[in-house]
Formats: structure tokens, C-alpha cells, sequence
């Protein structure tokens, strides 16, 4: 599962690839509850362990997806 994270005047967004294993719906519920709750700083882990931690205050959006194995591009006639 892959998870694009913007910052407040950041111009580049953070793309962490999550293991496939994930739960969407559980990872919107942490989301969610770190950002009600008194923590300032809601991390992500990916899919080799490494940690990513963004600041709340900070936070413009946060983007749950597919995996990028499973996104298609290219053209071809229909």
C-alpha cells in the first residue's frame, strides 16, 4: 500500500510504500486518532522498517492508495 503525505509549504509531497499487508481502513482510524488525540507527530512505518514521522501542525494531506505495482500506464487502442 503506498501513502503520499503533503506538508505545509513543502513543494514535494512524501510517498511511503507500506507493506501489502496493511489494513486501509485501520491505518485511516490511527490517522485519525493521532490527530485528535495529544500527539504531534503521526508516524508511518514502510515496508523495510524505516520510520517516517510528520509533524500534525504540518499536515496538508494524506492519501491512501494501491500498491504502485497496480497502477497501470501507457496507451493502447480500445
Amino acid at each position: 500500500m503506498e501513502v503520499r503525505i503533503a506538508v505545509t509549504q513543502a513543494p514535494r509531497e512524501i510517498t511511503v510504500d507500506m507493506g501489502d499487508d496493511v489494513d486501509g481502513d485501520e491505518l485511516v482510524d490511527e490517522i485519525r486518532s493521532a490527530m485528535t488525540g495529544d500527539s504531534n507527530m503521526l508516524w508511518f512505518t514502510d515496508r523495510r522498517g524505516r520510520r517516517v514521522g510528520v509533524p500534525i501542525a504540518k499536515l496538508a494531506f494524506v492519501e491512501i492508495g494501491a500498491s504502485g505495482a497496480d497502477r497501470r500506464v501507457g496507451f493502447s487502442a480500445v
